[in-house]
């Protein structure tokens, strides 16, 4: 079972000394293989502490280096005004806690998987999140900083899971997720998953400016005003990577294999920016977006169908999410063959 670091007090203060002294620390729920905790400085911000296991046995390919990955995009994002949390200190070091460690700033709003909302709120929230996604979406990996040519895929070098172009990125993610599978006795349908995406080759190299995605947008991440209900906020950014803005629909509907929300759709729509899934019936729009939608829909069963084993996953819940999965997988594609 993937278990998280213990963190004490102690070495809460000792990793935040640079920042200033610790007034009180408390653990936040979440994180699957991370521990994170919210510590208040006596004359400074409330700040989330988030520390990944030195540990990396047990991780999927894709989730090496994920801090990194994590710390990058909150920088990307926050500079553009987005609202993800801003980077305070990352501590790679390992001098203090026995893993890596970031500080952020802490995200005021209310937790929208904690809430219940009636219809209207949440078509509001989800109206919202579709305009976050655009204008995340508008965010282009910068040719200029960069010496090499790895453009598209996971930016995490740990990974080794990026490439020049999306349909190396994209093979080199869904061969990563077939080797782990392997590696973990988790039976997947490996050659029709190969040769569907190699027969869409083409579709993915429609995809030609890498667009930094957060590839995890569902309501445990998200922060929503408490008057409005509103998106005022989004974290854990340690799936994102640089591709195509269509995959981010897979990542806010995790379990999902049909039609796309038409609410989130038209937030997306009115901050600008068009995922080409029309209004979010299958059939409607354009087919090759609904393809390459339906490729990642089945990489992104894949990880969910291997990651129970490394992580333990235990309790009545787990067959129900795996029987899903698995017929997620089936149903995209059968949909992709035919």
């Amino acid at each position: 079972m993937l278990t998280k670091t213990a963190v004490t007090d102690e070495q809460v203060v000792a990793l935040l000394a640079p920042l200033g002294d610790v007034r009180r620390v408390a653990p936040l729920s979440g994180g699957l293989f991370a521990s994170v905790l919210r510590a208040d400085l006596a004359d400074g911000p409330t700040v989330v502490v988030k520390v990944t296991g030195a540990d990396t046995s047990r991780l999927l390919r894709y989730e090496h280096g994920v801090l990194g990955t994590e710390a990058a995009v909150d920088r990307v994002a926050h500079a553009a005004g987005l609202p993800l949390p801003r980077v305070l200190h990352l501590d790679t070091t390992r001098a203090h806690v026995d893993g890596d460690a970031l500080v952020t700033t802490f995200l005021d709003g209310d937790l929208w998987s904690a809430l219940e909302l009636d219809a209207a709120t949440a078509a509001r929230a989800r109206r919202s999140l579709g305009g976050l996604m655009a204008r995340l979406h508008r965010l282009a990996r910068d040719d200029a900083s960069r010496v090499d040519t790895d453009r598209f895929g996971y930016p995490a070098p740990e990974a080794g899971l990026a490439a020049p172009t999306w349909p190396d990125a994209f093979a080199g993610m869904l061969h990563a997720a077939l080797d782990d599978a392997g590696r973990w006795g988790v039976d997947l349908p490996a050659a029709r998953l190969v040769a569907a995406v190699e027969r869409h080759h083409d579709l993915l190299a429609a995809v030609t400016t890498p667009r930094l995605v957060h590839a995890d947008l569902w309501p445990g991440n998200l922060l929503l005003d408490p008057a409005d209900r509103t998106v005022v906020g989004a974290f854990d950014a340690e799936r994102a990577l640089w591709g195509d803005p269509v995959f981010e629909l897979v990542g806010a509907d995790q379990l999902g294999a049909g039609a796309v929300d038409a609410d989130l759709l038209a937030g997306y729509r009115d901050a600008g920016g068009d995922l080409g899934v029309g209004d979010g019936t299958p059939g409607s729009g354009d087919p090759d977006a609904w393809q390459r939608l339906r490729l990642y829909r089945a990489y992104f069963a894949c990880l969910l169908l291997v990651e129970i084993v490394p992580r333990g996953y235990s309790g009545d819940w787990v067959a129900g999410y795996a029987r899903t999965a698995r017929a997620n997988l089936e149903r995209v594609l059968a949909e992709l063959e035919g």
